[in-house]
């Protein structure tokens, strides 16, 4: 529990920050906790051992470790990003400290979902999780839309967690258990337990924003602050999907012959219902919204194999996709808190005024879309292999369709910075230093993930832990 216990000594040094740090300096509780979790995420490289505390309802091992690992990179640089939005607007309201402590406290409660070994303890991480966020997404009180958008989440989310805990009590019902290692051993392929894993599996892909469940997702991320926005769609959904997957491919696997169906369709739907409808958007954060959408469709594509290369592949893309989304966020972040500005058509002619910024954002949608040499292009490829290695070819057809359909509409936004004019562009800008540190960060990861192959391979020796 190292990582668990730094990252609650972190949340109590903060409030002990709070207390004693004075009002004209509490600009040093962001650098404060910048460092803390700097500090945090560096720590995390060290490696543990194989453990399970009380009684196996808390497990480790390295792929779980590697996937804290994850989640820490992806939240350290969603804060290098946001270092200047909360000093300039949270600092001065003195509630940049509450911010921290929220965020961190959702991080804790995915910790501990990842690390569950019984039902009980995923679904308390799977409450500690969701529950900051529904205060983070209401953050901005005086925008209507941000409220809006927090009634939304949370009435979501409720309704999720119930969905997700009948279906946790059916599935003891047929099995007398709640630990994963117990019911790995009697689970069995009959009415009840076939139910259970359907309402299981609903609650889940609320998080991961899968249709039909991801009617909250476009409206939350609109109204909700961009910074909160980017936590959902990368870090949520990111453990929403490790988990997934450990219990697909161990609770759920002699299940198989009926959840592959379901993902079958699910994934299908995911991709088609995401591409088409950003292809509409005009607002960036509703069109990256319906972008998240439709990558978790491609995720599927690993999900539905129930092998050590489906494991290897989902975590690869996962981490490609953080570092991929994390860079687009973070463009439109630095626009909008320079000018306010969020539209697709703001966006003409920006390459003319900031060029740099340009880049980035050409770079991360050229990852999603998949385009080579770009780490996308590899995380792509790998969960098609993954598919057609089961032999789902047509699977495969469908989705190679859907990556043509996204490549139009992420060219969108491209055509906009490079070859659009416009009469009044965004102005040139220079960002500080916190914002650059982020955007480096994920343009390093896009290059250095398409580039590193032995990372690849580190990954898919450790996917056999679930596999065996």
């Amino acid at each position: 529990m190292r990582q668990e216990i730094f990252l609650l000594t972190i949340i109590l040094l903060l409030i002990v920050g709070e207390i004693f740090i004075p009002k004209s300096k509490k600009s040093y509780i962001v650098h404060l906790a910048l460092f803390l979790f700097g500090v945090h995420t560096l720590v995390g490289f060290f490696g543990v051992e194989e453990t399970s505390l009380f009684g196996g309802m808390f497990r480790t091992n390295d792929l779980i470790h590697l996937f804290k690992n994850v989640l820490n990179v992806g939240v350290l640089i969603l804060l290098l990003q946001s270092a200047d939005w909360i000093q300039e607007k949270l600092v001065k309201d003195n509630k940049g400290t509450e911010f921290f402590m929220l965020m961190f406290s959702s991080l804790l409660g995915m910790y501990f979902m990842i690390s569950a070994g019984d039902f009980l303890m995923f679904y308390i991480g799977l409450e500690l999780s969701t529950l900051p966020v529904a205060a983070l997404v209401a953050w901005e009180t005086s925008k209507r839309i941000s409220s809006e958008a927090g009634v939304k989440f949370i009435l979501s989310a409720g309704l999720a967690s119930g969905v997700s805990l009948f279906g946790i009590s059916l599935l003891y019902a047929g099995t007398g258990s709640i630990y994963f290692a117990d019911i790995i051993g009697v689970i069995t392929s009959n009415n009840l337990t076939i139910l259970a894993f359907i309402l299981f599996f609903s609650g889940l892909a609320f998080k991961i924003s899968l249709v039909p469940f991801h009617f909250w997702t476009a409206d939350v991320y609109e109204g909700a602050p961009i910074s909160v926005s980017s936590y959902l769609s990368v870090i949520s959904k990111g453990a929403a999907v490790f988990i997934l997957m450990v219990l697909m491919f161990t609770v759920f696997k002699p299940l198989m012959h009926v959840w592959e169906n379901i993902i079958y369709v699910v994934a299908l739907a995911t991709m088609f219902v995401g591409n088409l409808f950003a292809i509409r958007q005009q607002n960036m954060k509703r069109f990256l919204a319906f972008s998240s959408i439709a990558q978790a469709g491609f995720i599927l594509l690993g999900l539905i194999t129930g092998t050590q290369l489906g494991t290897a592949t989902v975590v690869y893309f996962v981490l490609v996709y953080i570092f991929s989304n994390l860079a687009a966020f973070g463009v439109v972040q630095a626009i909008s808190l320079q000018t306010g500005k969020e539209n697709r058509d703001d966006y003409n002619g920006l390459y003319r005024t900031n060029p740099n910024l340009s880049l980035v954002m050409m770079l991360a949608l050229f990852s999603l879309a998949g385009i080579p040499p770009v780490a996308g292009f590899f995380g792509k490829f790998f969960l098609f292999t993954a598919a057609a290695s089961k032999g789902y070819y047509l699977l495969v057809f469908l989705a190679v369709a859907n990556v043509t359909i996204s490549l139009y509409y992420y060219l969108l936004v491209v055509r906009a910075m490079f070859i659009r004019k416009s009469d009044n562009p965004i102005p040139f800008f220079k960002n500080k230093i916190y914002m650059r540190l982020g955007l480096l960060a994920t343009v390093i990861g896009i290059l250095v993930l398409g580039l590193y192959s032995p990372l690849y391979d580190y990954i898919f020796e450790l996917s056999n832990v679930f596999n065996k």
